[in-house]
């Protein structure tokens, strides 16, 4: 009996996982607010790192000393990591990227991106007016939009852009697709249509 429910399970999944790949893309579109969030996440252990590098700064300057710090020589050193700590807040504020894929047809897809600068959170950072205003116009001057050709195999839709291939998961229900931004961050965009 439980080899009956095995293979019919297995049946299921591959009948799924056929259905899904011979799914057309055509007219729908996935979409992530902030993809930059997911970045800044991996900095979310900020506060074990930033004690583990306090513990370790106070410990050489100790031993470079050769005493316990005073007081004094201990609030120098948590206002610089404080500081340090304030420019780490304002990064994650600086860049707020959102991303938008659009498959127009069964072979075409468009990728769009929206990106915003907050130049207080820059101010914040220690970065100055002339790299403020670079930054802006080089963000001014970048395309929003791009078009690429894809190809489903699977629940991978590999996006490609004359020599470069990169590998979107389709979720088995079809309302996610997610990517790698770096080798080690992942993000999810959520289908809208």
């Amino acid at each position: 009996m439980k080899s009956k429910v095995i293979i019919a399970f297995i049946a299921l999944m591959m009948a799924n996982a056929s259905a899904n790949a011979q799914t057309s893309l055509n007219g729908r579109v996935y979409h992530h607010p902030n993809i930059m969030e997911k970045v800044m996440e991996k900095e979310a252990d900020l506060d074990k790192e930033i004690a583990e590098a306090r513990a370790k700064a106070i410990a050489k300057k100790e031993k470079e000393k050769g005493r316990k710090l005073t007081q004094k020589e201990t609030a120098e050193l948590d206002k610089a990591i404080a500081e340090a700590k304030k420019q780490a807040e304002a990064a994650k504020k600086a860049l707020t990227v959102a991303i938008t894929i659009e498959f127009t047809s069964a072979t075409d897809v468009v990728m769009k991106q929206n990106t915003k600068v907050d130049d207080d959170a820059l101010k914040n950072m220690g970065v100055g007016w002339l790299k403020r205003k670079a930054l802006k116009a080089s963000l001014a001057l970048a395309p929003d939009s791009h078009k690429a050709k894809y190809e489903v195999k699977g629940n991978k839709v590999i996006v490609i852009d004359g020599k470069d291939r990169d590998t979107l998961m389709l979720s088995n229900d079809g309302k996610t697709l997610s990517g790698l931004f770096d080798k080690n961050t992942k993000y999810t965009l959520k289908r809208t249509k």
